[in-house]
């Protein structure tokens, strides 16, 4: 039960669902797409208990804009897809960060392009981090690398959509979602927390003080009037600096950084830990924020002499950040794990290694 000390079993499809319901979550419009079927599911049990509202929408699109409309109305709501349905979510997504509405989104990712496979990718860095759809706009993006890093991301993705008016991402894959493990879960929240009302659509019906009319949209046709919102977006997101997160391990001494997120981070990981065991001074660099990324911190290890090594579960992404951070004292190698392939950690050491012993 949520509040205890209790540790309890889960897919991380399974935490994302029970920190949406914990974080006061109580709309949630999906479609099956494999590999996130799980939070669906669980949401069309666990929502409708929770005194919410659950709907298996006709398509991915619908499922979109009916966030859009809960999150206009000061609704705590999600929807959850994986690659594919993303990108045909896209231009709800864009009208949500163009009107400034609240929403929390997951995705799965899976393998591309295409349909690809329903194994693990990080092949949507790209889209996850540069917006998306049409327009200059950017999200929130997380990226849990365990069970609980999926709660607890979940969890507080919707006091920061609320906070800032904004849809927050939280990516993950395939690992992520299927994998089980032990989780505590936190203390319910309210559904209906006071972040501030005076935007949302709430009405005016019988037993309400008249007010001003409230207007959220994306249209902006007056002379100077898009640039004036867009100034204000740009102004949102360089706030967003003051969120960045990140794992630093055993860097201190480390000639070498890899840089991973996510699964492949947490694989990374280990692979990290066994040769730091055969005296290899190397280390991990995993952003837990990917949008907004880390680059002060990796400027500063740049800085210091460290080199560089990403390791990504797409053809090379991420690495395009990193370089952009590190360029003016140094430069990143680059280690691809083709989407369709399930890497392990023994896989890592000796691109790791390779890279090490180049000057």
């Amino acid at each position: 039960m949520a509040g205890t000390n209790e540790r309890i079993f889960v897919k991380g499809n399974e935490a994302i669902a029970m920190g949406a319901l914990d974080a006061g979550c109580r709309c949630f419009f999906g479609y099956p797409i494999t590999p996130q079927n799980d939070i669906p599911e669980f949401m069309s049990k666990a929502m409708p208990a929770a005194g919410g509202e659950f709907v298996q929408a006709e398509s991915e699109v619908a499922a979109a804009n009916m966030l859009m409309g809960a999150g206009a109305c000061g609704v705590r709501a999600m929807t959850s897809s994986s690659s594919p349905g993303m990108s045909l979510k896209q231009e709800a997504i864009s009208y949500m960060a163009g009107s400034e509405i609240p929403a929390v989104i997951v995705n799965m990712n899976r393998g591309g392009p295409g349909l690809g496979d329903i194994g693990p990718s990080q092949g949507d860095y790209f889209q996850s981090t540069r917006g998306g759809g049409h327009g200059d706009y950017r999200l929130l993006v997380l990226a849990p690398s365990s069970a609980q890093e999926a709660y607890d991301m979940t969890h507080g993705a919707f006091d920061l959509a609320f906070t800032y008016r904004s849809p927050v991402l939280i990516l993950g894959d395939a690992i992520i979602g299927q994998m089980k493990e032990p989780i505590k879960r936190r203390a319910a929240t309210l559904a209906d927390p006071a972040e501030g009302r005076e935007w949302r659509l709430e009405g005016t019906g019988a037993g309400k003080k008249p007010r001003a009319h409230r207007i959220i949209k994306s249209l902006f046709l007056m002379d100077g009037e898009l640039a004036g919102q867009n100034q204000k977006l740009q102004a949102k997101y360089e706030s967003w600096k003051d969120l960045v997160q990140f794992e630093s391990f055993e860097v201190r001494d480390a000639e070498l950084v890899v840089v991973a997120y996510g699964s492949i981070g947490r694989i990374a990981k280990n692979a990290v830990r066994a040769l730091r065991k055969k005296g290899k001074k190397v280390g991990l660099f995993r952003p837990k924020t990917l949008y907004p990324f880390p680059e002060k911190a990796l400027a500063k290890l740049a800085k210091e002499g460290k080199r560089f090594l990403t390791i990504e579960h797409n053809l090379g992404q991420m690495v395009e950040d990193v370089r952009l951070s590190v360029r003016r004292h140094a430069d990143s190698e680059l280690f691809c794990v083709y989407p369709g392939n399930m890497p392990s950690p023994d896989d890592f050491e000796a691109p790791i290694l390779r890279a090490l012993g180049r000057k």
